[in-house]
């Protein structure tokens, strides 16, 4: 995969929200496209872009999961900040808590 968009009404809070997950984001545009977030995970591009014209709210539907190397200090990070996470477990995918992101799409967080 190369490239994940997602949308939603509030782009700026969004990448606060992944900021906390070790993301850095670039605010830009391409040609014509909306002004809009970008960060570089490898080879995988995430974009925050703006709702669609059609779009009354965004897809919650979407779930993600990210790899994370400070797993225990992201966790103690998102708790100052409020951000409810379940239990962490040992699953067959490996060490994971599940979490939300502003917008309501589940996110899973690994322990790299």
């Amino acid at each position: 995969m190369r490239l994940l968009v997602i949308r939603t009404n509030d782009q700026k809070r969004l990448a606060d929200f992944y900021s906390l997950l070790g993301l850095t984001f670039d605010y830009h545009q391409h040609g014509n496209s909306p002004m809009h977030y970008s960060a570089t995970i490898g080879s995988l591009v995430l974009e925050i872009y703006p709702l669609a014209k059609d779009q009354s709210e965004p897809d919650k539907s979407i779930r993600l999961g990210f790899a994370i190397d400070n797993f225990e200090e992201t966790l103690v990070l998102l708790k100052n900040k409020d951000v409810v996470f379940s239990e962490p477990i040992q699953t067959d995918f490996g060490f994971l808590t599940v979490i939300s992101d502003p917008d309501g799409r589940k996110i899973e967080l690994y322990k790299k």
